[in-house]
């Protein structure tokens, strides 16, 4: 496979009606006619405004059964509930689908009622994953709400083809590109296959090094040294975050990291901090067994923390079984292409 880029909740309603429509150019209110409607005045244009809450309206409703299909289309089995005996509603329960985005019921079920209520970037990243969303019904739900989606995902403008063709000329030494947040926004076939047995099947909103190593199995597994790697990474993302307090990516990314990891929780209370340098390290690779590297990070652009993560080998075995890993994912690769070309075939047809 090639090389790839992964890249306050409530507010009040609006303001009682005055009797009054404003209009443009600061000649006063309008006032009021019959069944509260506004009456045309000669030489004045009534505000766009009404035709912008109309617009606000209807992505509201919009938004409302978006949500509304894709809760009903989950089973509880998939997010690791019980079915129940007496399960009515097809899918999830409202109320299933608050407690697991960590929002109040109450204001989930208005936010399904199209009631004008805002929405923030956390909130809605929540929602994604506890909805299952996909890419595309990621940026759908995001454009409803009229919210920028601040995940690594939605941001990879910056992985040229000139970093894609480093990253694959580099192989078999694994290697990615990853920001400060610890995002994996790109990586070559190697590295893929490195600490699980595909990294292409992980969603995207998932592909972070730090969510990866304290809520994924599999990665967990392929760390040898896992409780100091995981401490490490906290310490450094805490020095990165002093950069960017506030900014909704990373106050996701730590409220996610709470919510879901009682180790990150603990870890994270420390207040440990470390600076960014390079060490060699272990892993277990699924295809190869253990590995051991030398981790180094090829700074691109400090100011953003991006940088191009290499494990060159530091001994010779280790160097013959990334050969040999890469050999694997080619063999992958050239499987997995006519299934790829069948499918195309199959959907223009």
């Amino acid at each position: 496979m090639t090389t790839m880029a992964r890249d306050a909740t409530t507010g009040s309603a609006g303001a009682r009606s005055t009797g009054a429509v404003r209009v443009r150019g600061g000649a006063g209110p309008v006032p009021a006619g019959p069944a509260g409607s506004a009456e045309a005045v000669p030489g004045q244009a009534v505000s766009s405004g009404a035709a912008a809450g109309r617009g606000s309206e209807i992505r509201r409703h919009e938004l409302a059964t978006f949500l509304r299909s894709r809760r009903e289309r989950i089973t509880p089995e998939q997010v690791g509930l019980p079915r129940g005996r007496r399960r009515r509603t097809p899918g999830l329960r409202r109320e299933e689908v608050a407690q697991l985005s960590a929002v109040g019921v109450t204001w989930y079920t208005w936010l399904e009622q199209a009631r004008d209520i805002q929405v923030s970037e956390q909130v809605l990243d929540a929602l994604a994953r506890t909805l299952l969303l996909d890419a595309g019904e990621r940026a759908h739900l995001f454009q409803l709400a009229g919210a920028v989606d601040p995940s690594p995902a939605a941001q990879c403008s910056g992985i040229t083809p000139a970093l894609r063709l480093m990253l694959r000329q580099l192989e078999p030494v694994p290697a990615c590109i990853q920001n400060s947040r610890y995002d994996i926004l790109a990586y070559n076939r190697t590295y893929a296959r490195l600490m699980m047995r595909d990294l292409d099947t992980v969603p995207p909103a998932d592909r972070n090094c730090l969510v990866l190593a304290y809520t994924n199995a599999e990665w967990r597994e392929s760390i040898v040294f896992l409780d100091e790697a995981m401490r490490l990474m906290a310490a450094r993302l805490r020095v990165s975050m002093a950069g960017h307090l506030g900014e909704p990516a990373w106050k996701m990314l730590v409220k996610r990291l709470r919510t879901e990891s009682a180790e990150f929780r603990e870890i994270w209370e420390r207040y440990e901090v470390v600076s960014a340098r390079g060490k060699t390290k272990q892993f277990v690779s699924p295809y190869v067994g253990l590995v051991t590297v030398d981790h180094t990070d090829l700074w691109l652009a400090p100011a953003q923390g991006a940088r191009m993560v290499t494990y060159p080998p530091a001994d010779e075995q280790s160097r013959q079984r990334l050969e040999r890993l890469h050999a694997i994912a080619l063999e992958a690769e050239a499987e997995a292409e006519p299934a790829a070309e069948a499918e195309g075939e199959a959907g223009a047809a």
